[in-house]
């Protein structure tokens, strides 16, 4: 084992194991590096000066929900695409659509999202969401039936490169959540997508059906969101994951 003297020793020792890291380091794991025990303000000024070292690279270190990790750039992502052989999977609109209604009204039961979106919410598309990693069952609701209650997992903001959910784009722009998970999709290192042009939005129950009608594969679905802020969005009750 190599001595550490001084703080470039210590922060080349964190380069390397962010480096080799599968997945985002808490702050936790990356103080089983070393022996010594350092305040959060030296911590801090490490990993900044990590950071900083990186400025100018194909790659750098950010912070995301679940802890540290380097991610490329998105000037270099498009170059960094042609190596891949696997296509990324394409998800239909009425996925995303329910993935946005959970990430601002969470946590709710498949219910409130047939209530949004006016139309009868596929079991498989809260498996698909569930398969990916980016929602989970939180709890029930004291209710006939006792239905699950979902809400999103910190995977979900580490692939879309948020810290927390305070972190997501205004509700006004809420096209852009859709395109945030698109490009997490088809991203190895997700970074956040620009926003595009906004959808028209209305209030639960605006233009809904008379009789809701199962989401088809591929069925786009038009999202109907209240223009209110989502209660609790501060401290969203957010799923381990």
């Amino acid at each position: 084992m190599l001595p550490l003297y001084k703080p470039e020793d210590y922060k080349r020792v964190l380069e390397t194991a962010l480096l080799v890291a599968a997945e985002p380091l808490p702050l936790a794991e990356l103080k089983k590096l070393f022996d010594e025990e350092f305040d959060d303000d030296t911590w801090r000024t490490l990993l900044d000066d990590l950071r900083r070292d990186w400025a100018n690279r194909g790659a750098e270190l950010v912070q995301l929900a679940s802890g540290w990790r380097f991610q490329t750039r998105p000037e270099y992502q498009s170059y960094i695409d042609r190596l891949k052989n696997d296509k990324p999977p394409k998800y239909s609109r009425a996925v995303m659509e329910t993935l946005a209604i959970i990430a601002y009204r969470q946590p709710v039961t498949r219910g409130d999202i047939e209530d949004v979106r006016g139309v009868a919410v596929s079991p498989n598309i809260l498996k698909v969401l569930e398969g990916r990693g980016w929602i989970d069952a939180v709890g029930h609701r004291d209710a006939p039936g006792r239905p699950a209650l979902y809400a999103t997992t910190r995977k979900f903001l580490d692939d879309l490169g948020l810290r927390s959910l305070t972190e997501l784009p205004p509700l006004t722009e809420i096209e852009r959540v859709i395109d945030l998970g698109q490009t997490a999709i088809a991203e190895a290192s997700p970074i956040p997508a620009a926003g595009s042009e906004q959808p028209d939005l209305g209030r639960p129950g605006a233009g809904q059906a008379t009789e809701r009608q199962p989401d088809e594969p591929g069925a786009d679905g038009q999202l109907l969101l209240s223009e209110r802020e989502p209660q609790g969005l501060a401290e969203p009750p957010i799923a381990q994951g």
